[in-house]
């Protein structure tokens, strides 16, 4: 990392403000390059954070723009380097021509999330903080945006490190009694430390049952709406979305492939689906979209099935209850409400609201059966795992334990014991970056945007 890197770290399109920052060596000679503050002096003489207003000015004295320019020292910037930050006004133009001013003086393009990983390379975050950089920049949600943030605060790192720290102590009083015989030591007993692996199994059991919940705060949740032809899915779609996305009509069998759009309902991003009328059906291009209708069904996490509520219960209804019964979580909604209410009990023991998108009727009910649906974990923020990368590590350090507890259980030597015990510190390593490899790390920043 002797090189100096550079990017835009804001959009390409139009803005107020646009920011280039730098990071390396030359990052600050680079500032007094090309930016002169009003007030005199090279940035090289301004204290670390601290905004000065000047101009921004090519190699060949041009001006190019009147900005804010701001500088900070390694140890103590985000990179753990030297950094700098033009603030500049929003033009793509402008921020373009002063990234190939930066590149013609040495400076070379950053990569995906090439800051934030000599962050990590240069100790100023463990790797799940690091992640959870570009979880808060993709957050969709407020949930999800808030447990991003506790993760960038080390709320992960913190709980798995005392679990790390406490198997250490283990394994450190193992090995000085083995080593040092002739200490007055205490003597090494797997009995002492039953309590401990049994808490940290406890820890990381608790832990890794918030990942099916943070897997879908972070992606949403896949669902299908589904229901027979003309039951109304697509007027409860564009109705949900606020606009004709679904195209409408009285005519059965309008729908013949799925639609599916991003929706926040209930605090929850659903990933919803709109299929076509699931019926027997001769029209081969009909039967082939409810076939996918079929599919999003079994896929999806949530499904919505609607009922027709102004004509009568029919076999296809049941069979759509029935197949959504199986779903992890649904909900039946009885539509068309405006038009008739039907007094009988539908068959089914799924919770059943009454809808109308004409007048709106049940659509709160709608939302807020969505929310008790899919409670947070009653954890800390930044508590709920959201990455397949670190549940698995999780998982694994699990594993490890679990052996070790069976191991003590059955006798076995403590050496065989520590060996598991090593084995789940090795794993949760992993979280943090104590111990994960050259390659994961390069194929975690390849998912960051460039500039970050």
């Amino acid at each position: 990392m002797s090189d100096t890197i550079a990017a835009i770290a804001t959009g390409a399109q139009l803005a107020a403000i646009g920011i280039v920052r730098l990071s390396g060596p030359e990052a600050i000679p680079l500032a007094d390059r090309l930016f002169h503050p009003l007030s005199g002096g090279p940035m090289s003489a301004r204290e670390d954070r601290k905004l000065v207003y000047g101009e921004l000015r090519g190699r060949d004295g041009a001006l190019l723009d009147l900005c804010l320019c701001t500088v900070s020292r390694g140890p103590d910037s985000y990179t753990g380097e030297d950094t700098a930050e033009f603030q500049c006004h929003g033009s793509p133009v402008v921020l373009r021509t002063l990234l190939e001013e930066l590149f013609a003086l040495g400076a070379r393009q950053a990569g995906p999330g090439e800051f934030t990983k000599r962050a990590f390379l240069n100790g100023r975050m463990e790797l799940c903080a690091a992640e959870a950089v570009a979880d808060i920049i993709d957050a969709e949600t407020a949930e999800a945006a808030r447990n991003a943030a506790g993760q960038l605060s080390g709320a992960i790192g913190q709980r798995v490190g005392a679990i790390y720290a406490a198997l250490g102590d283990i394994s450190a009083h193992y090995h000085a009694v083995l080593d040092y015989p002739d200490e007055d030591i205490e003597d090494f007993t797997l009995a002492q430390y039953a309590g401990t692996l049994e808490g940290a199994a406890a820890d990381l059991r608790a832990l890794l049952g918030t990942f099916e919940r943070g897997r879908l705060l972070h992606g949403g949740i896949p669902t299908a709406i589904v229901g027979r032809p003309n039951a109304g899915k697509s007027s409860l779609l564009n109705a949900l979305l606020g606009y004709d996305r679904a195209i409408v009509t009285a005519v059965p069998g309008t729908t013949r492939d799925t639609i599916e759009e991003k929706l926040l309902l209930g605090g929850q991003l659903l990933r919803l689906t709109d299929t076509a009328g699931i019926r027997e059906t001769d029209d081969p291009v009909e039967a082939l979209g409810v076939r996918r209708s079929r599919a999003a069904l079994e896929s999806a996490d949530l499904v919505l099935a609607l009922v027709d509520g102004s004509e009568e219960f029919t076999a296809e209804d049941a069979e759509i209850l029935r197949a959504a019964e199986r779903a992890p979580h649904a909900l039946v909604l009885l539509s068309k409400d405006d038009l008739a209410r039907r007094t009988e009990t539908l068959p089914t023991s799924l919770p059943v609201i009454p809808i109308s998108v004409v007048s709106g009727e049940g659509l709160s009910a709608l939302e807020e059966a969505v929310r008790a649906l899919y409670p947070l974990p009653a954890v800390p923020a930044g508590e709920i795992l959201t990455n397949a990368r670190q549940a698995e590590a999780v998982a694994r350090a699990l594993e490890y334990l679990d052996a070790a507890q069976t191991a003590m259980e059955g006798g076995m030597t403590p050496d065989i014991v520590l060996t598991e015990t090593e084995g789940a510190m090795s794993a949760l390593g992993e979280l943090s970056g104590r111990s994960v490899r050259e390659d994961v790390t390069d194929r975690i920043f390849q998912r960051f945007c460039v500039g970050k």
